[in-house]
């Protein structure tokens, strides 16, 4: 594999800041409860169980970043 000579790291492009991370993080509860409601109706409770824990993790993860910061 070569590189590319001259690509300094730091000057990759933008981070990520923390208005993306909370979008994240309310599309991934969205989805939660989408994996909830089909897995409920198709009775594959492997999926709601998964959509559950995803729901319960971004709402933690909202929580602490309104709290905190």
């Amino acid at each position: 594999m070569r590189y590319r000579i001259g690509d300094n790291p730091e000057q990759l492009g933008p981070a990520l800041d923390q208005g993306a991370f909370l979008a994240i993080a309310t599309l991934s509860f969205s989805i939660g409860i989408g994996f909830v409601i089909a897995g409920m109706r198709s009775k594959h409770y492997w999926m709601a169980i998964w959509g559950t824990g995803l729901s319960l993790s971004s709402v933690i993860y909202i929580i602490y970043v309104i709290t905190i910061t």
